[in-house]
């Protein structure tokens, strides 16, 4: 089983990035799909998450300008992410949930700075 996080990079203040979140090795689509994202010195948030079905939710921090979705055919899940600011610089990972059963992808750095 493999997560790979793509699309990280450093952008502008205002600016946008799409990641990616390519499964390998699961059925991806019975999956719930998080992505997270750690700040140095700062604990793991979860960021964004779509579930099996769907359905997504974000926390204040990032609703309306972070958008998650899903492609089941491509197994993959992305993470649209908009009018972004310093303080979304950070690492960020995708985790796939099943029933318990989690599996982590390896992390794809974003920077946030003019």
């Amino acid at each position: 089983v493999q997560l790979q996080a793509s699309g990280g990079g450093l952008v502008q203040p205002g600016g946008s990035l799409r990641l990616s979140c390519a499964a390998t090795g699961i059925t991806f689509d019975r999956y719930a799909v998080g992505w997270y994202r750690q700040a140095p010195g700062k604990q793991r948030e979860l960021i964004a998450r779509i579930t099996n079905r769907g359905v997504t939710n974000y926390p204040d921090s990032v609703k309306g300008r972070f958008a998650v979705s899903r492609n089941n055919a491509e197994n993959t899940v992305y993470l649209q992410m908009n009018s972004l600011s310093p303080d979304d610089s950070a690492i960020y990972f995708c985790n796939a949930e099943l029933r318990g059963y989690e599996y982590w992808g390896q992390g794809t750095q974003v920077t946030v700075s003019s």
